[in-house]
């Protein structure tokens, strides 16, 4: 027997998550270090402007991210959920090395800039086949318990939050604020592109489901997804919107903390950690509790509770500004977001059929994300100078709690039987 017939259940898990955490630490670091990357690559004379610049950067990646899950979403329906694992890592860690290295803006001009941006395209691009890839990875192993294995990926993710806020605290804390912003910020980066060959290494062990290889197969997976599978297309975005939004918003609060309620780097970063503990370790809890009382129920629950408590919660912060009121904010955030999305994957899964289940979820993923989430920090940044409001960025969070609300009130008139007698007509 090989070694990759070998994995257990548990192994696959730690092979699958591992890399899907190094991937999305990649991602954290560059929002959480913003402020630093727009003094050194997006210079200009006002704070905000540069700020924009730098999240509209951020942002922009997001643009390509659909096209990764369209392009990688369908080489893991075609050809294996580990290939296209296997892709994405590289992918991540090539754009990771371009924004460790480069030069910035005062030593090399516009190139700095433009080179950051193309780094931030590659790690999009890569980003937008991890999901559907990973997710149908993961759940096709053992269909019986698709809301707790599923719920890893996303727990991966509030652990890649819990390690780049770490960093975020930890350097804040060690290095002089001019050394920080200088070079400091650059560790993280080396970081993640030195840890890149672990998760190559795990997933190299890991072998395609019985769910995926005895399933029937299509060689157009993006065209029957957009032909065939509209409805379900858009029921997994809508589903998708508050919990990418809430996402962004706990990615951004650093940001937020020192220039809207002018704490400490420190206190941000410390706060932030805290919530990615909570997203770490509610959330296979919940994934589980989702295999019990049924998904939907449980995360129309939360999305109403991001309705109705997200304006209470930003106004009293601001209205008592301290590291305590800033704990509770990211805390509450962060477990209903550990709740609502430890059973998001699995719901997502069940809508698409094996035959185009990573295509499926990578292009509704990448296209909610790329809506939604990418560009929440550029937003926020807006929202917070048009209206003059410090509470403003609880404005987006409710109407993305409203747009969830509404596709999960249709998820359950979705048929989500097996297609393959359809592939196969």
């Amino acid at each position: 027997m090989s070694t990759k017939k070998s994995l257990s259940l548990t192994q696959i898990v730690i092979a699958t998550s591992a890399g899907n955490a190094l991937e999305w630490f990649d991602i954290a670091i560059y929002a959480f270090f913003a402020v630093y990357i727009g003094k050194n690559f997006f210079p200009a004379t006002n704070e905000t402007a540069s700020m924009l610049l730098t999240f509209g950067s951020f942002g922009a990646s997001y643009l390509v991210r659909p096209i990764g899950g369209m392009v990688l979403g369908a080489y893991a329906d075609k050809r294996g959920r580990k290939a296209a694992l296997m892709m994405t890592v590289a992918l991540m860690m090539v754009g990771t090395a371009i924004i460790a290295l480069i030069p910035t803006y005062a030593q090399i001009g516009l190139i700095a800039p433009v080179g950051v941006f193309v780094a931030r395209l590659i790690q999009g691009f890569s980003a937008g086949g991890e999901f559907g890839a990973s997710t149908a990875m993961l759940i096709e192993h053992a269909p019986h318990r698709r809301g707790f294995l599923a719920s890893w990926q996303f727990a991966t993710q509030g652990l890649a939050t819990l390690l780049a806020a770490s960093f975020g605290f930890g350097l804040a804390k060690l290095m002089p604020a001019s050394e920080l912003a200088a070079w400091g910020w650059r560790v993280p980066f080396f970081f993640g592109l030195l840890i890149g060959p672990l998760g190559l290494y795990l997933r190299r062990f890991l072998e395609d489901a019985p769910d995926f290889t005895e399933a029937t197969h299509t060689e157009t997976p993006v065209r029957e997804v957009f032909a065939r599978q509209k409805l379900m297309l858009v029921a997994s975005i809508g589903a998708l919107t508050v919990s990418t939004a809430v996402n962004y918003l706990l990615q951004y609060l650093p940001t937020f903390a020192i220039r809207e309620l002018h704490l400490p780097a420190s206190t941000g970063f410390a706060a932030t950690m805290a919530g990615g503990v909570i997203l770490t370790l509610v959330t296979p809890f919940a994934g589980y509790l989702s295999d019990r009382i049924g998904r939907r129920k449980q995360m129309t629950t939360v999305a109403l509770l991001f309705a109705v408590t997200a304006y209470p919660a930003f106004s009293y912060t601001v209205a008592n500004v301290s590291a305590l009121t800033l704990f509770a904010l990211v805390g509450w955030l962060a477990l209903l977001k550990a709740i609502y999305f430890g059973a998001l994957p699995a719901l997502m899964s069940e809508i698409f059929p094996a035959a185009t289940r990573a295509t499926g979820m990578s292009i509704g993923y990448n296209i909610g994300v790329t809506v939604f989430g990418g560009f929440t920090p550029a937003i926020i940044t807006w929202l917070l100078s048009a209206t003059g409001d410090k509470s403003a960025p609880s404005f987006y969070l409710i109407l993305t709690a409203m747009i969830s609300l509404a596709a999960l009130a249709s998820v359950s008139r979705i048929k989500t039987k097996p297609f393959n007698a359809t592939l196969a007509a």
